[in-house]
């Protein structure tokens, strides 16, 4: 049962690509929409890492000189994976944006994998833990599913239907994936996925959403997903603990 809800939560992450995609297709006046997630995944991912995560990496392996080896190594990962995903279009240029947003797919495609594979890893040890790393990657994933969209949108709509339902479906590949690697997953592999887990979770938060929150700090919508995400947190923990 446990590793079926574990499934499920990886397609769900998926499913907020889709969101993404469809904000683009439906709407001009996103940007609120994005300032609200991004605040709102930056906060419940700061959350996750420093009233969760940490704690579960270092019960699990049991040595903190592991967690931060293996922190750093999940880093290292999205730092590379990085370098192919725009989250600022430079050019406007449209051949340019329709490349940029093809070799994003690609990155986000192993990218997404990677993080089914945590999160179903994360859900079977505690489901609470799994259900807020899902909100906090899926919220991350809306402002995603629009770049991508919006870089692809005007070209071949075969291909970009594909590429959503590949990015869409990416993240419980991953889940699966680990559903079937669960007999050869110990505890120690289990503390290794989390720590890298972790890591990635840094990253996304401290490089990619800090930078975007600051930036908006003045602005209502941000301030708001801020104010809900403090609340998602407070609930998940008093929730936790009873």
């Amino acid at each position: 049962m446990g590793s079926l809800i574990s499934l499920g939560l990886t397609f769900v992450v998926g499913t907020f690509i889709l969101i993404g995609s469809l904000i683009i297709i439906f709407t001009k006046s996103n940007q609120k929409i994005i300032s609200f997630s991004l605040a709102l995944a930056f906060i419940v991912m700061i959350g996750l890492v420093f009233f969760e995560l940490i704690f579960e990496a270092i019960e699990h392996l049991n040595n903190i000189f592991y967690v931060l080896i293996f922190v750093l190594i999940g880093i290292f990962i999205l730092k590379i994976l990085d370098h192919f995903i725009p989250y600022h279009e430079n050019t406007k240029e449209k051949e340019n944006l329709y490349h940029i947003g093809i070799v994003s797919s690609i990155a986000l495609i192993i990218h997404n994998i990677i993080e089914g594979m945590a999160i179903y890893g994360v859900a079977l040890t505690n489901i609470q833990t799994g259900i807020l790393m899902a909100l906090g990657v899926g919220l991350h994933n809306i402002p995603m599913g629009m770049v991508i969209t919006g870089t692809i949108y005007n070209k071949n709509r075969k291909k970009i239907f594909l590429l959503l339902t590949l990015l869409m479906l990416s993240t419980l590949i991953g889940g699966l994936f680990m559903a079937f690697l669960s007999y050869y997953i110990n505890e120690f592999v289990l503390g290794i996925l989390l720590a890298i887990t972790l890591g990635m979770l840094l990253y996304i938060s401290i490089f990619e959403l800090l930078p975007k929150v600051v930036n908006n700090i003045k602005n209502k919508t941000n301030i708001f997903g801020i104010i809900i995400g403090i609340i998602v947190i407070i609930f998940t923990l008093l929730f936790h603990h009873h």
